[in-house]
This record gives structure tokens, sequence and C-alpha cells, in this order.
């Protein structure tokens, strides 16, 4: 070979080389989605605010609510500061439908997942929201939820991924009843001998906002207490153009209300339920209940030369609450020009059907389906009932209503301080023949109890709902259950008492929808399935705020021997103090 083909040899190699390494480099230049860190800095104050044009003392975050709306994308990371500028009062933050992989310790649920944070005191909660969707935040601790401390969670998919689904705008709207008396009083109400029930609401609030009529209340209202001409209560509206179609992510944060939700004229397209996809189906109403999520598609197709109401009614309860009022306001029109019309009325508040058609009729969407397990490891049914123990009213969950320890669970079950809760576990069913759930029953062996359900790590629950009469007669409650650290598939609704021979013949394996809060309908039952998969302790429980602060739930455990170390941060109440070193 002459040196000049040598040489042209290695010249070919070198040029090689350099075009290999110049591919490497420009793939590694080629943008990928990287996940990001979103921060967030709250303070949780006391404040005089007229939501509906009542003042009363609300908490606010950064003088806000609702709270300020978290934007993140799928996998970022979430960082929130709450400072607790509450002069008297304890709080903690849950993070609704972020399933908390890796991090059960930030569920923020106080008893459960950590000790309360003090007043001046900043707690920093971080988590990764692991899939797109429409969520929720809140307060966690006694009946505080209602004062104000509530909020949207809004996850976006990747840059370049799509939906399936197409819209040109998106809204977040939170649904909420609203009532006049502190938390404080409605809580000693209920925990006293003398029983004294909360009440029905005196508003509803759509995102923050209702209208409180001021000149009806008995006895009349000074104008610095009530006030219907203040601004801070004029009606929510928002903007649209004619000729597109708007995402509304329709959430429900109800302390106690189950709610129906219409927009005039338009009709509403579901298409994702508790950040899943839904196989779309088209309603006039939205029937949605206390810690649901759901986003609609809505077309701005009607005359835009006037604007439209917006409308909730509540339902399932025969309520004196008014309707909550707001307009979808059309483009060039002025926000506060109210529609032309009177606001439609809403569905019969006792008329059933519609509701549980409703509930049957959410499928999970095609393409974007996941299958449940065919078969479960364990069947644990619970039986809402409503009991008398020790002279106090309490709802109960199996006759057993639940008292959460002064040691946080996550804790006690980490650190081996097993004596601080009951080790006797709670029943897994009731008396299937005797116990007659359309009759008033005496529930003489009601009782209180902190004892949790221990699951086994990646095993299969299947968890059945029954509804009962309550201590009133020919009275029941829908039950808005939400399940903490997982979503769980909805197999099936029934009406009256659940046969565990022939139900589970109908569950729904082909395509049902996935969840974290599910309603349990009067007189019926409701059936889920989910996989024991993420280690931690989890709250499930009734979403109604004076069901859960009567005892109306339950916590499981499922493989606390790989949850990793626990922060410190967590820690500093009950038997934990001893645990934080100086």
């Amino acid at each position: 070979m002459s040196g000049y083909q040598l040489s042209e040899s290695k010249s070919i190699a070198m040029m090689t080389f350099l075009a290999l390494c110049f591919f490497a480099i420009s793939l590694i230049s080629i943008p990928i989605a990287e996940a990001r860190i979103r921060h967030y800095k709250w303070e949780l104050k006391y404040e005089y605010k007229s939501p509906d044009c009542y003042k009363k003392l609300v908490i606010t975050i950064n003088g806000r609510t609702p709270g300020p709306t978290i934007l993140a994308q799928q996998n970022d990371t979430v960082i929130v500061e709450v400072k607790n500028s509450l002069l008297t009062e304890n709080t903690a933050i849950h993070w609704h439908g972020i399933r908390q992989i890796g991090t059960p310790w930030f569920d923020g649920t106080e008893g459960v997942t950590q000790c309360p944070i003090l007043p001046g005191d900043t707690f920093v909660y971080k988590f990764v929201v692991d899939r797109p969707g429409t969520y929720l935040y809140h307060a966690h601790y006694g009946m505080q939820r209602e004062s104000g401390i509530y909020g949207s969670i809004r996850v976006a998919l990747p840059d370049g991924e799509s939906e399936p689904f197409a819209y040109d705008y998106d809204r977040s709207i939170i649904l909420n009843d609203w009532f006049h008396k502190s938390t404080y009083e409605q809580a000693a109400g209920l925990s006293s001998i003398n029983f004294q029930w909360v009440g029905e609401p005196q508003s509803l609030l759509i995102q923050g906002k209702g209208r409180f009529d001021c000149s009806a209340a008995n006895p009349p209202m000074k104008a610095d207490v009530c006030n219907n001409t203040n601004p801070e209560c004029s009606l929510y509206s928002t903007t649209v153009v004619s000729g597109k179609t708007y995402r509304l992510r329709i959430s429900s944060l109800t302390a106690l209300s189950a709610l129906s939700f219409q927009i005039e004229g338009h009709n509403m397209t579901v298409v994702e339920a508790d950040g899943h996809y839904v196989e779309p189906f088209v309603v006039k109403n939205l029937f949605i209940y206390s810690g649901e999520t759901y986003s609609v598609l809505v077309k701005t197709d009607q005359d835009p030369s006037r604007n439209y109401w917006a409308t909730t009614n509540v339902v399932s309860r025969n309520a004196t609450t008014p309707p909550g009022l707001a307009i979808l306001n059309y483009y060039p029109n002025h926000p506060r020009r109210s529609p032309p019309t009177i606001p439609p009325s809403g569905p019969m508040w006792n008329d059933t059907e519609p509701r549980f058609n409703q509930s049957v009729a959410i499928k999970a969407r095609r393409g974007h389906i996941y299958p449940p397990p065919a078969t479960s490891d364990r069947v644990i049914v619970l039986l809402n009932t409503q009991n008398l123990v020790n002279g106090n009213v309490r709802w109960s969950v199996n006759n057993v209503s639940l008292n959460i320890p002064h040691t946080p669970y996550l804790i006690a079950l980490k650190e081996n301080l097993l004596h601080t809760f009951s080790q006797t576990p709670p029943p897994e069913g009731y008396d299937l023949k005797k116990y007659d759930i359309f009759a008033v029953q005496n529930n003489t062996n009601g009782t209180t109890s902190d004892a949790i359900y221990r699951l086994q790590l990646n095993s299969t629950v299947d968890i059945i709902l029954q509804n009962a009469n309550t201590r009133n007669p020919n009275n029941s409650e829908t039950h808005p259950w939400h399940l903490h650290g997982h979503d769980f598939w909805v197999l099936g609704y029934g009406k009256g008492k659940f046969d565990p021979i022939n139900d589970p013949k109908k569950y729904n394996l082909v395509d049902p929808i996935m969840k974290n809060t599910v309603p349990v309908h009067l007189f019926g039952w409701t059936a889920l399935r989910f996989k024991a998969d993420n280690p931690g302790v989890w709250a499930f429980h009734c979403h109604i705020e004076s069901h859960f602060f009567m005892g109306m739930g339950v916590v499981f455990e499922e493989g606390i021997e790989r949850v990793g170390k626990l922060p410190s941060s967590i820690m500093g109440c009950g038997q934990t103090k001893h645990l934080l070193k100086p």
C-alpha cells in the first residue's frame, strides 16, 4: 500500500470518528422534557373576608381564599413552604389526589402522616406530581378546611404530549358551601353530649364567591356585617370568546353538600375524572361530590350578544341553601352584566336516579384503560352507620368510630411506638344476614377505636362501601369516600344490600374508571378495588367535614418496612417528642 493510500485511509477514519462524535454530541443536545421544580411560599393568616357578602373570620393563603393554583407538569417536583401565621391554631395541608409515592410523610394528614404545623412554624412539603390531571389541596386538621384553606392543583402533560381531546382554553372552578358559624362553634356542637348539628350552609360559592341575601337575615344584620353591595362578593365571572372550546376543571370541596352544576344553554362533555380520562359523555347537569374533580368541555356556541348563568344547587339533602350563581361572560359583554333570564332551576334534590345513572356512566376512555386485577386477595366490607357512643352522636364504620391518636400512625409504626394506638384489628364486615339497612338500628355495640387495617404490600384489596339508615327513620345520606395514597378501580354500584355471592359477578372488569373519591348512594353500595402498592399509612374517609370529624373513616398501613427515613419535620407531638434530637 502506498504512503498516499495509507494517509487517505487515516483521513477517512479520522473523518468518520469526527462525524460519530458530532452525531453523539447532537444527540445530547436534542431537547428532552426535563422535570422542573415548582416552588411556592405560602403564609396562612386570619383575615376578615366577605365571600358571600357576610363578613367573618377566615383563613387565607397569601391573602386569598381560595388559595393560589399550583401549576405543574407531570413528574415535576412541587415544593411548598407553609408558614403558619395563625396565632392560636395548628394546621396541616393535604395534597388531594397526589399519591405521594416515596414521600408518604408529605401527604399532609395530621395524626396519620405528620404532627401539626404549630403557630409561627414553617413546614416544607416536597413531592412529585407523577400524573397529569386535576387535583386539589386543602387543610386536613380538624374541620379547618371549611375556614378557607383550599385550592386547585393543575398538572399538565410534558411538552410535546397532548390530551386525547382538543380544547382552546383551560379554566379551574372550585365549588364550595359556606357556613357563617366558625368551625370552632360547629365542632363544639358536634362533640357535645347536648348534640347540635351544623345545619345547612348559608351559601354556595363558585370559585370563592357567592351572594347571601342580607335583607332576608333574621334578625336583621348591620351593613358593616352583611352588605350585598360589597364588591368582594360580586358574582364570579369567567370570560369566553364565541366559537371556542373550553376545558372547565370543576371540583368540589364542600363541607357537607352534594351538588349539581350547570351552565345555562350549554352542554358539558365529561372527559376526565380525578386525573383519569373518561369515555366522553354529555350532561346538562354535572353531579359532583366533595373531593371529586372533573374536566368538562364546553363549546361557546350560543348567542354571543348576552351572558349566561352558571348555577350550582344542593342535591341529596332537603336544604334551605339558595343556589350558587356565576356568570359565563361572552366577550365583549361586560363581565358583570346579568343575563336577561332567570337562573335555570336545578334538578330535584331527592331525584336519586340521575345521580345513580351518572355514577354508572363513568367509564375509562378507550385507549386509556388500565385493567384491574381479575381477583382480589382480601375483601373488607365497610358498613356506614350513625351511632350513639357514650352519649355522643358519632358516625361509624362497622359500628366502630375512628379516633385519631396524638402520635401519628406513620411515625408510631416506623419507630415501633405501637403502644400509642390499639393493636386489636377493626372488624372487616358486619352481620350481613341480620342487619337491616333500611331500619333505624340501636347499634348498642358501637364503640370508638384508633385501630387500623394492616394490608400486605402489593396485595389486591376490595372495599365494599355499604350505606344504611341513619338514626332518623327513612333517612340515608350520600357519603363521598376519599382514599389517600392511591387510585382505585370503581367496579360497580348497587341499590340495597350488597350480595357477596351474586353482585361480584356483575363487576365491571373491562373498562372501570379509576378515581380517588367516590360516592356511596342512599341505601346502596359501591365496590372498589386497589393495589396496596404504596408503602405508607393512608386515610380512607368520608369527605364530609362533620362526618369525618365524628369518626367516619379508617386507616390502612402497607409496607411500612419499605418506608424510608422519616424527616424530623413531621415529628414533635405525642410520643414523637423524644425522637427529636437536640
